[in-house]
């Protein structure tokens, strides 16, 4: 089990996460419930699938309720204090990094007995899809659709707390999952590195087929 050091951070990963989310709702200009929905959509959301993927019911938010209530509490204090950054998308950007580095790695160090290629798929998951969530209920393209370098980051960390655990104690290896998917992250945030998209001639309408 990784320690109360670790588990620490993943509170610190929770937090990140629902105030990006909290974010997106006040960069819609919603009211505080929208705040708190959004901020506890996007803090549980990848959690909540992970542990349907893995057939762990009921969820970990029901079992304890206590990241249901962190993620309102933070959400709603967004709410008063979402004017004070000077650029609130700068501000989520670094959060949402910052949370994906952290779910990541406690995503795959929860199925890490069901093998490597398991724990490495539910390191992205649990990463990816609260942010998923919230951006398709802010109306926005979600960012592991962008061709950014988002979820090859979760990726890079989850198999990097992976494959550091086989050799090293594992609080220390969460830590370099940890800094190798923000490092990336933060990387490709700092130099604008993208992923390459496909460029090949666009499918034909049924016009043009003569359908």
């Amino acid at each position: 089990m990784i320690s109360d050091v670790i588990a620490a951070i993943g509170w610190l990963g929770l937090v990140a996460f629902a105030v990006s989310g909290a974010l997106v709702a006040s960069r819609k200009q919603l009211d505080i419930v929208a705040f708190i929905f959004f901020g506890t959509v996007t803090g549980i959301g990848g959690g909540t699938f992970r542990d349907l993927v893995l057939g762990q019911a009921p969820v970990f938010w029901v079992r304890d309720p206590t990241p249901l209530l962190v993620c309102a509490a933070v959400s709603a204090a967004t709410f008063f204090l979402a004017h004070v950054p000077e650029s609130r998308l700068r501000l989520l950007l670094w959060l949402d990094a910052a949370g994906m580095a952290v779910f990541c790695v406690l995503g795959a160090e929860a199925a890490r007995e069901f093998g490597f290629a398991v724990a490495i798929s539910c390191g992205v998951i649990t990463a990816v899809v609260g942010g998923f969530i919230r951006d398709m209920m802010g109306a926005e393209m979600p960012v592991i659709m962008r061709g950014e370098i988002y979820a090859t980051a979760a990726f890079a960390g989850a198999a990097a707390f992976l494959i550091a655990g086989w050799w090293l104690p594992r609080d220390l290896a969460a830590l370099i999952g940890i800094g190798a998917a923000f490092g990336l992250r933060a990387a490709a945030l700092v130099f604008r590195w993208r992923l390459p998209v496909y460029r090949r001639k666009p499918g034909r309408s049924p016009e043009e087929l003569g359908l």
